[in-house]
């Protein structure tokens, strides 16, 4: 065989075993990508939520729930009033909660502090939280989005 035959049958194998390798490394590294990368799952609509009975609450207390994909907190002051606010602190992100000793809402992440209408009064927090709005319908407690 020539020393010409030999170089494009090598030149073959070398584009062969190339594309077998290339082959190989995309059948490992494609799947792995699709398992670490989670899917974009669209954000649940949510324009109202059943939270509790009127029954449940009492005064100077807060109870955590679910709106939509966010945390949200609702509670009653000691007046009886009945305010609602997404629970994510606007410094980190971390679900604050109702203190009933203090009389606040507090972030533990960084002791981020608000008062009963959601403004930030202590700690590094550097807005107040997104109100909610509170109806009472036959006893039930719903929040729904402010307008």
């Amino acid at each position: 065989m020539s020393d010409e035959g030999k170089k494009e049958r090598r030149d073959f194998l070398n584009i062969l075993l190339g594309g077998t390798l290339a082959t190989f490394l995309g059948m490992i590294v494609y799947p792995t990508l699709k398992y670490l990368v989670p899917p974009k799952l669209p954000e649940a609509n949510v324009s109202s939520v059943l939270v509790c009975k009127e029954t449940e609450m009492a005064a100077n207390t807060g109870k955590l729930f679910k709106f939509g994909r966010k945390p949200a907190l609702l509670l009653e002051t000691p007046e009886g009033e009945l305010k609602a606010f997404i629970a994510t602190c606007t410094h980190l992100d971390c679900t604050v909660q109702y203190r009933d000793d203090k009389k606040i809402i507090w972030c533990a992440c960084h002791n981020g502090q608000y008062d009963l209408n959601g403004i930030n009064i202590a700690g590094p927090p550097p807005r107040p939280l997104t109100p909610l709005k509170v109806h009472i319908k036959d006893g039930d407690i719903y929040v729904t989005e402010e307008a």
